[in-house]
């Protein structure tokens, strides 16, 4: 397995990818758009992208977010997002394997904890993460959107 950081020139298989999260989802704006928020992020260090490649294609990806703190030490702390695995290649590890990378880049910046909320209600995904290492008692996520 081939785990490593996005690079600019991968937007386009990382939006074909993301066809697999979400069944329905916001229509995307204007490329251009697009592709201001992709180079945003990827100026931010504090913000990666990691992606599993099989041979050259893009299986699985997440975002890691290592956020700046005034409490633990002045630790900071991370937040996992968009963990997305390629339907054609679920069950076989690439989404602990992506995951293991951004906790092991979370650990090596010296992150308290790392955060990770999901919408899925089965208990099979709700495994998966605790397979991964997360733990689904831990705390209690709560979660604001703006009206409609």
């Amino acid at each position: 397995m081939n785990i490593r950081a996005l690079q600019a020139h991968e937007l386009q298989p990382l939006l074909a990818l993301y066809t697999h999260l979400h069944e329905h989802d916001d229509p995307l704006p204007a490329e251009s758009d697009i592709e201001a928020v992709w180079s945003e992020a990827l100026a931010n260090p504090r913000i990666q992208y990691f992606g599993g490649f099989a041979a050259e294609d893009l299986v699985t990806s997440c975002t890691l977010t290592v956020i700046p703190n005034l409490t633990r030490g002045c630790r900071p702390y991370g937040v996992i997002e968009n963990v997305v695995t390629h339907a054609a290649h679920r069950g076989h590890g690439w989404g602990k394997a992506v995951l293991a990378h951004a906790l092991g880049e979370a650990w090596r910046q010296r992150c308290y904890k790392v955060m990770l909320l999901t919408g899925r209600k089965d208990e099979g995904t709700l495994r998966f993460y605790e397979q991964a290492g997360f733990d689904r008692h831990g705390k209690q996520a709560f979660v604001a959107k703006p009206a409609a």
